[in-house]
């Protein structure tokens, strides 16, 4: 028996294409959520572009029939918009408030009232990305569901970039001889290109190894830049040494990394960076830009031109810098930057229409960035250019992501199976012992 789905606004604005996400159940979008759909049309930011492509889809519609009795949909479901059913009769004693999120359950209650008074009545299903509608919908007895269709990946089930493997000591002493095996020595279990193999002897020696899959996805080699000391930085860690040989391979240009804060991912980035940049001259520049998302309230409009501006927002980029420049004194970092004129500190803001060719680009915070804002990213970047994601997907300040549905999230999927790309995520906290403890315990 199919089911109605009564969809919130923030589904469509999350996914456009949510309406089509249904199979062959109804679809029903309440007024009022077009009205708030219509009151976003005019932001100039993801929201917005989201808002205009939902209205487009359904003005599109129309030619099949009218949206406010039912329309099919091309995978065999329907759509309707639902103008009636705003009545409060049901709902008045329990929320007295008519605020739109109450106006969407007064439609969902109402049709499933109706559904039930029939012999074939459909089970109706509030799908909304709100915690909070979700909570009421239970309370007054309605099923309510999360829109779950934009997750990338299932819980617990993101790539994480290595793998550990028990194999025979003998097979770690032929890997110490000749740098390379066979994966079909080591196990029958399919490997990703780039992907990193903690190898340890299957019998409980200390013996151990750590080697990369090759482009070919069939031997598992040792590592080209083994523990280097950049720049004053030196891995700390078996991961930190994976995401050193990813950002200083000259063959891998999509690099990206998660892991919790205080992990070095910045850091060993921007020393990677400045290496290649400074003394290999195998870019011509460092690009390094952050998604403008606030933790907590926005502090408004800033004073100043545009780097006046944006130095509150990148200062985490500006701290990890004077660290590699062992900075003392105010203005001795501006200074440097100044003098050197290979690093550029940007806001993503800028970056659509570019093409950036030769440069060593540091995306941080990429948790942030949407499906669509990541697309525009990496579809800026030119020949002989490398390019590094990174960030931390349980720490999202952007209203309609989370952890399985971000941006950064969507690469690390997309691409875990391309020989162009590796992925690393990084688990030992390096900062201190309290941030450790902290991203442990809160």
């Amino acid at each position: 028996m199919n089911n109605i789905y009564v969809l919130d606004t923030n589904v469509l604005l999350q996914d456009p294409h949510a309406i089509f996400s249904f199979e062959d159940n109804d679809v029903v979008i309440p007024a009022v959520v077009l009205e708030e759909v219509d009151s976003k049309k005019r932001y100039m930011d993801e929201v917005g572009r989201n808002a205009r492509q939902v209205s487009k889809l359904i003005d599109n519609l129309r030619q099949a029939g009218k949206l406010h009795e039912k329309v099919p949909l091309e995978n065999g479901g329907t759509l309707r918009i639902e103008l009636n059913h705003r009545s409060f009769q049901q709902l008045q004693e329990v929320f007295v408030e008519k605020s739109n999120d109450n106006r969407i359950l007064a439609v969902a209650k109402n049709i499933s009232l109706e559904e039930e008074t029939k012999e074939d009545g459909k089970t109706v299903v509030l799908v909304s990305k709100d915690v909070l509608v979700r909570v009421k919908a239970d309370a007054i007895g309605l099923t309510a569901e999360d829109f779950l269709n934009d997750r990338v990946v299932e819980i617990d089930h993101i790539y994480t970039g290595y793998l550990e493997v028990y194999i025979d000591k003998g097979l770690l002493n032929l890997f110490y001889e000749k740098g390379e095996l066979q994966l079909s020595e080591i196990t029958n279990h399919p490997f990703y290109p780039q992907q990193f193999l903690i190898m340890k002897d299957a019998l409980g020696s200390s013996a151990s190894a750590i080697g990369i899959v090759d482009s070919t996805g069939k031997k598992v080699k040792k590592l080209t830049h083994p523990s280097e000391h950049i720049w004053g930085i030196k891995p700390r860690n078996v991961q930190q040494s994976m995401a050193m040989e990813l950002l200083l391979r000259d063959d891998i240009p999509l690099v990206t990394m998660i892991g919790k804060a205080g992990t070095g991912k910045t850091l060993l980035t921007l020393a990677a960076g400045l290496l290649q940049i400074e003394d290999l001259y195998t870019y011509k520049k460092l690009l390094v830009a952050r998604p403008i998302v606030p933790v907590g309230k926005d502090i408004g409009y800033l004073p100043g031109e545009k780097e006046e501006k944006l130095r509150p927002w990148m200062q985490p980029i500006y701290d990890n810098l004077e660290y590699l420049f062992n900075t003392k004194k105010p203005g001795e970092l501006d200074a440097i930057l100044a003098g050197m004129g290979s690093i550029e500190v940007e806001a993503l803001t800028y970056i659509r229409g570019r093409s950036i060719p030769d440069q060593f680009i540091i995306i941080d915070e990429a948790q942030n960035l949407t499906k669509h804002e990541v697309k525009t990213i990496l579809t800026r970047v030119g020949d002989r250019s490398k390019i590094v994601l990174m960030g931390d997907p349980n720490q999202i300040d952007h209203p309609y992501l989370d952890e399985y549905n971000n941006g950064l999230t969507y690469v690390v999927e997309r691409f875990k199976d391309q020989t162009i790309s590796g992925h690393i995520k990084l688990v030992k906290g390096e900062r201190s012992g309290l941030a450790q403890l902290a991203a442990d315990l809160l």
